[in-house]
């Protein structure tokens, strides 16, 4: 197998990788996405409520999105493996300029329906899902090893402050010229994203010998993470955590702390839930642990706080302390698991996992959605959050006693 890039290392700070060219490109388009992906989401929800859509067909034009990315993943992270990585992400940033341009004519016009939004939300899902792993894959092949710790942190922290910067934004421009200029301003960062992606200057690592099946090649990559005990491990742990966590936040926080402290408050808990996020990007681009995976699932534990937080006080500031730690220990954990995955996988099998990795963490999502409601009301709303606390905290804290993970270091 060739050399995955031709970046060489040169003295740099902490902001470092930004002195490459292909790693400046590879942020520049996935920042400038992450933004245009939280407006969209923000227009969307309002162009079905004016459209005379209930909660629920709303949640059907959600899920339809959802359901596709999921299904779509995996394909993704085999083509990932086979054609240029480059490509596919380029050719999705485009064809949803095409498809976001659409909804927004559509909207503005005065033309669309919601079975229409659904069906294009479907093709979205998939685009989205089917460049996933080629994007994440792609920063181990802009800067040289090590630099690649830097790399992850700050592409993390600027993904994460553009969404945060987009959910703001995409409210202020539904307020002041509609959800299909929204949506249009999703399909301009689309645009740049193409741009910057086709200009990348990376080689294609293709496996040597005869070339397999897709099946087979799903197969490799299935057994590369089963190879992996921490992998594996830390991707079922993700399984758990979305399944419970997924319905704490999207059903039971706008109840419980809507009803207590007010509607506004609980869009001032996930501003803060933000800022801890931005926080531990911050501490991560100073901090280089040398068992990066053992500290960063440790302080997973921290993303109990949140819903723990709900369940037992009803005062503001320990609902804001939680969602701060939320995101500062979640936010951690992430760079710690993009950085040892990126160095613990060979090249030619990255967007294959990538792909598990993805469908191993959202595949329980809906699910849980679903079946937090009708528990919770059984239950009771604050009984159930303590239990989704105690199983966030449980299960970073027993994926600890896996050597694997205790003793997985990171390379300098």
């Amino acid at each position: 197998m060739c050399r995955v890039t031709t970046t060489t290392s040169e003295p740099t700070g902490r902001l470092g990788p930004l002195r490459f060219r292909d790693y400046r490109l590879l942020v520049t388009g996935t920042t400038t996405s992450s933004l245009g992906n939280a407006i969209t989401p923000v227009a969307l929800a309002f162009a079905v409520l004016d459209l005379g859509g209930s909660a629920a067909q709303l949640g059907l034009v959600v899920a339809a999105y959802a359901l596709a990315e999921v299904v779509t993943v995996l394909f993704g992270g085999v083509l990932g493996d086979r054609v240029p990585r480059q490509l596919m992400m380029e050719g999705s940033a485009a064809a949803c300029v095409l498809t976001q341009g659409c909804v927004a004519a559509l909207l503005i016009g005065g033309w669309a329906t919601i079975p229409i939004l659904a069906g294009i939300g479907v093709l979205n899902g998939c685009l989205g899902a089917l460049s996933g792993p080629s994007s994440s894959a792609m920063t181990r092949m802009t800067v040289p090893p090590d630099q690649l710790g830097s790399a992850v942190a700050l592409r993390a922290l600027l993904q994460t402050g553009a969404g945060a910067v987009g959910f703001a934004l995409g409210g202020v421009l539904v307020a002041v010229v509609g959800p299909g200029w929204a949506i249009a301003a999703d399909a301009l960062t689309f645009a740049v994203a193409a741009l910057c992606f086709a200009r990348l200057d990376v080689p294609h690592v293709r496996p040597e010998g005869t070339r397999q099946s897709m099946l087979s090649d799903f197969g490799d990559g299935f057994r590369e993470v089963f190879r992996h005990t921490w992998l594996w491990l830390l991707i079922g742990q993700a399984l758990l955590y979305h399944l419970f966590y997924g319905g704490a936040q999207g059903v039971l926080g706008p109840i419980v702390v809507g009803d207590e402290l007010g509607r506004s408050m609980w869009g001032l808990a996930l501003g803060t839930l933000m800022a801890g996020f931005v926080a531990g990007g911050l501490v991560c681009l100073r901090w280089r642990p040398r068992r990066g995976l053992f500290f960063g699932t440790a302080l997973l534990s921290l993303t109990a706080a949140f819903p723990l937080a709900m369940a037992l006080s009803d005062q503001l500031l320990p609902i804001l302390v939680g969602a701060f730690l939320h995101g500062f220990g979640l936010q951690i954990f992430s760079v710690q698991w993009e950085t040892s995955i990126q160095q613990n996988v060979p090249e030619d099998k990255l967007a294959r996992v990538y792909s598990f990795d993805l469908v191993g963490s959202f595949v329980a999502r809906p699910l849980g959605l679903v079946l937090t409601g009708p528990i919770a009301e059984v239950v009771g709303f604050d009984r159930w959050l303590v239990v989704v606390g105690c199983v966030m905290a449980g299960s970073s804290l027993l994926a600890l006693l896996s050597p694997d993970v205790r003793h997985l270091e990171s390379r300098a």
